[in-house]
Order: C-alpha cells, then structure tokens, then sequence
C-alpha cells in the first residue's frame, strides 16, 4: 500500500539515498538536492512528501507554493527510486499528492515543468491529470509546462 509521510530526523538518511536510474539523472535532482530545496523554499511553503511503500520509502516529491502570480502550487520534483518503478507507485503516490493538495484547499492548480524528452514522466503526469499549459519558458525551451486543476 502506497502513502505519503514526512521526512524525520530519523528517515531522512533513508529518504537522500533514493536514487533513478543512470538515463533518468538528467531529469531528476539527486534526492539529496530535493531535500535541500525544501530547505531553501521554505518561505514558499515548500514540502517534501516521503513515499513509502508498505513501511519502506521508495520516493519523494517537493511541492511549493508560487510566490508570483498566478498563485498555485508547484510540483518542483518527483522521483521514484528505480528498484520500485514500473509497478504503478508513481502514479498511485502523485494521486495522493494532489489528493493532499485538494484538501488543503489553498489553491486551484498545481504547475510543474518537465524536459520535452522525459517521455515516461510526462505520461505519468499526463494519466494523473495534468496537460500542456501552453507556456514556454525562455529559460528552459526544451521543457514543457503541465497544470493539473484541482
């Protein structure tokens, strides 16, 4: 059974140790850089989701709040460590993530940008309700921008 947990001082050696595969590290931060922007956006409510899989973690996420308009939650990182993708986790674990989100209640949307030729994630985000904003970045040309209305 998938669900989401905190990171604590005492799994959070458990949580930097998540790792994706060689052709997926382009995509991805390290999980210890993940835990590191949670740090830094803090005054953007940022939050890292530990996702577990039946008591063992598998993965991470960080959400933020944008701090410009418009106003919404931003979906800075996911990863599922490679040992456990392929079985469903990601899809299941974004689900509660944006089940969370809805709860909370704070705003109408989540964004998230993601490299044009990450085919496997943008078809993850695709099944889990996001599609194509239609904004491009100057700055990142080669990534598009996904929104999920909550």
């Amino acid at each position: 059974m998938i669900r989401l947990a905190e990171v604590t001082e005492d799994n959070w050696f458990e949580v930097a140790d998540l790792s994706v595969s060689e052709e997926q590290k382009c995509f991805v931060a390290p999980a210890i850089g993940i835990l590191a922007r949670g740090y830094v956006y803090r005054d953007c409510h940022a939050r890292i989701f530990v996702i577990e899989e039946d008591g063992v973690i598998i993965g991470t996420a960080l959400v933020r709040e944008f701090t410009d308009e418009p106003l919404g939650y931003d979906l800075q990182q996911f990863m599922i460590d490679e040992r456990y993708q392929g079985r469903g986790c990601g899809s299941k674990a974004l689900q509660l993530i944006l089940e969370e989100l809805r709860k909370e209640g704070h705003y109408d949307h989540v964004e998230l940008c993601v490299k044009k030729e990450d085919a496997a994630a943008i078809h993850l985000y695709e099944k889990c309700g996001f599609v194509d904003s239609g904004y491009v970045d100057e700055d990142v040309p080669d990534a598009l921008n996904m929104i999920c209305r909550l």
